[in-house]
């Protein structure tokens, strides 16, 4: 299959889904309209637990083989979250304003920022910034990580971006299948996407 076809999509779990996470069985996914995490079936789309976010503005997960990891814009937080109860295990400000991203690359996290349009790495125990470098378009948004490389998309240009994390360059780009591009997971294959204006999750090929 060419890249960027969609292999399955179906209904996100509510209105304005923000961001995905893969925890190696199921997706999870935030809603900016209702403020809560859902756990979902990845085969068939069905709902399997739910819970309210920290903040009041959902915008971002990230799963790190243990707990999930959640960005607010309202308040500028990263919080780390009890995957059964959605309890904030600890958080901490965000170097940059308006987190929009998150994604775990299995030491550090990496997000973006919607105001300052940039990518950056975070030591989770410390909360110090490490390294940053500019989004490759105008309105960061999703992030996640396949393992060697970094994912991005963009609400304006509705393009899915794979980048070098040392140097932030664009290896490759493609057109997303919706129109308000903006969650992505990575499952050891595929991506996983989620469309905020036609409240879908697509499952993508990226080979």
């Amino acid at each position: 299959m060419a890249l960027g076809t969609v292999i399955r999509d179906f209904a996100a779990p509510a209105a304005q889904p923000m961001d995905l996470a893969w925890d190696g069985r199921a997706l999870w996914n935030t809603s900016f309209s209702t403020n809560r995490t859902y756990q979902i079936d990845p085969v068939t789309g069905t709902l399997i637990r739910s819970f309210a976010t920290p903040g009041t503005a959902t915008t971002a997960l990230a799963w790190d083989g243990r707990a999930l990891w959640h960005a607010d814009t309202d308040t500028d937080r990263i919080y780390q979250l009890d995957p059964v109860t959605g309890t904030a295990i600890r958080s901490f400000v965000s170097p940059f304003p308006d987190p929009a991203g998150i994604c775990w690359d299995g030491a550090r996290l990496w997000l973006t920022s919607r105001t300052t349009q940039v990518i950056f790495q975070v030591d989770p125990n410390t909360a110090q910034m490490i390294r940053f470098f500019a989004s490759p378009s105008t309105t960061s948004r999703a992030l996640c990580w396949d393992g060697h490389m970094l994912w991005y998309c963009d609400t304006v240009t509705d393009r899915i971006y794979q980048i070098n994390p040392v140097t932030g360059t664009v290896v490759v780009d493609f057109a997303a299948p919706g129109t308000t591009s903006l969650g992505l997971t990575w499952d050891g294959c595929t991506l996983w996407h989620c469309d905020f204006s036609t409240d879908r999750i697509y499952q993508i090929t990226v080979s």
